[in-house]
């Protein structure tokens, strides 16, 4: 019997693309809040956008937690929050 030759091609977009969806999920489900540099470094926008776009938005800031000029949001309903407002655009 022969040997037989098997080619497999992989995409590497769609591989990298599937493991970031999975650790944003599992990042999702660790975090519990997240501040402006954090909500920058997930959403990759910049902090000024974020303050001129969404944070201002009166979503989220129905969410957000403040003490001594330090502001938290939950992660899970920002997420949700800031998906809702994005898809708005």
């Amino acid at each position: 019997m022969l040997p037989a030759n098997i080619e497999v091609n992989i995409d590497r977009v769609a591989i990298k693309q599937y493991i970031e969806k999975r650790l944003d999920e599992e990042i999702r489900e660790v975090l519990w809040w997240i501040d402006l540099n954090k909500m920058a470094e997930l959403t990759n926008m910049s902090q000024r956008f974020l303050e001129s776009e969404l944070v201002c938005d009166v979503r989220m800031r129905a969410i957000e937690v403040k003490k001594n000029r330090k502001r938290w949001w939950p992660a899970r309903q920002a997420f949700e929050v800031i998906s809702e407002i994005t898809s708005e655009w």
